[in-house]
């Protein structure tokens, strides 16, 4: 795309091009809107192209975010095998994997934790099964011994992020949006008390709904529109190991990761997990911590991931370490996403705070957002959603 100055009207406007606001356009566009996706840089270059592409029911317990990763687990089976029916037979493969996870505890503490976690679960309706030592490491020969508990989730999945967020840009754009790359958004246009519009380096874009799908950079986004909320970033590392023959097969991790996921805590956590790839390589999480957008290389993170890493799948110690990324991660300090109306500004909309789960909510996300939008009853709670819920009443004091 060119530097053509942009002068069109949109049914709907999305800042941001990543997984999230992908799944929003497609979704909108295939309900006839007219579309419009701006993003500063290319689509697909952000949190979405730093990530492990987990579509996971396990690390969260009964609420409103498991219902709706439970919603997106079954949105991507289906999008899995229906999406070259319009991107044609030549499109790259998603690389999706209904792989299953595998949850262990490899200290007595943890795996007590794990117990009650997962009975919580199975009252909600989630599989989980209790596995003994022998059952687990039929699963994965390679695991370490030291395991005294683990679960396993067969609806856990997997998909390659990257290529999965080109999909469904690709998807918007062969329904007729139209996606305005390296595009940044300066400032908002209102008229009459509502939003109607941004204002970008290529020319001012007019639209009806304006959503803001930015992921960790939403908070700066809405700033620029004269508008407050509590996202911030959170840092993850993810390590890739050179190629090699299959040991790993499932997603498998330590007990720690449900905690470090659903902690406040702004200081460095790590936990396992870890997992192959179709080509061939594992990834090798994860970490967590808040450091603004600081993306420095620290090889202490780096060392303790690894560490617990080899606590899990003890030959990891002899394999060769290719590469690291980093990325950042949307946070919310209630834990839950904001999809929905700016209750404050009228033609506002958000879809952004998944954290580390916007890809396996991405199509929920952008199902639940086209149905608010049209009025039409929803599949989950809408205002577990909502950005004036009750747990966000102080912090969007503070971020006022």
């Amino acid at each position: 795309m060119g530097d053509e100055e942009v002068t069109v009207a949109y049914d709907v406007g999305i800042i941001g091009g990543g997984i999230v606001g992908a799944a929003v356009a497609a979704e909108l566009a295939g309900r006839g809107r007219r579309v419009v996706v701006v993003e500063r840089d290319r689509v697909a270059s952000g949190t979405s192209a730093r990530c492990e592409g987990n579509l996971l029911v396990s690390d969260k317990g009964p609420g409103p975010e498991l219902e709706f990763a439970r919603l997106g687990n079954a949105l991507w089976r289906a999008f899995a095998a229906s999406y070259r029916e319009e991107l044609g037979e030549d499109f790259p493969s998603l690389e999706f994997e209904a792989k299953g996870g595998l949850v262990v505890a490899t200290g007595e503490r943890g795996a007590g934790a794990l117990a009650e976690f997962a009975a919580r679960q199975r009252s909600v309706g989630v599989r989980a099964d209790e596995l003994t030592t022998a059952q687990a490491k039929e699963l994965e020969p390679w695991l370490t011994d030291r395991v005294h508990a683990a679960v396993w989730y067969p609806d856990d999945g997997q998909v390659q992020p990257a290529i999965a967020a080109e999909a469904l840009v690709a998807l918007a754009r062969a329904r007729g949006a139209t996606v305005l790359e390296r595009c940044e958004v300066h400032a908002a246009i209102r008229e009459h008390g509502r939003l109607t519009g941004v204002r970008t380096a290529r020319g001012d874009v007019r639209v009806h709904d304006l959503v803001v799908a930015a992921g960790p950079w939403s908070a700066e986004v809405a700033a620029r529109l004269g508008v407050g909320i509590p996202v911030r970033p959170r840092r993850g590392v993810v390590l890739v190991t050179a190629k090699m023959p299959q040991r790993i097969h499932h997603k498998v991790y330590d007990a720690d990761y449900v905690g470090a996921v659903g902690s406040g805590s702004e200081g460095l956590m790590t936990s396992s997990v870890v997992e192959s790839t179709q080509g061939g390589t594992v990834l090798i999480g994860s970490s967590r911590e808040q450091v603004g957008f600081d993306d420095r290389f620290r090889s202490a993170v780096l060392r303790e991931i690894a560490a617990k890493a080899i606590g899990l799948f003890p030959f990891l110690a002899d394999t060769a370490v290719i590469r690291s990324y980093s990325g950042f991660r949307p946070y919310m300090p209630d834990h839950l996403p904001i999809v929905g109306p700016d209750h404050r500004h009228p033609g506002l909309w958000y879809a952004t705070g998944h954290e580390g789960a916007g890809i396996g909510l991405s199509l929920p996300t952008g199902r639940l957002l086209a149905d608010l939008m049209e009025g039409n009853d929803t599949e989950v709670d809408a205002s577990a959603f909502s950005l004036a819920r009750p747990t966000l009443r102080e912090s969007l004091k503070e971020s006022a």
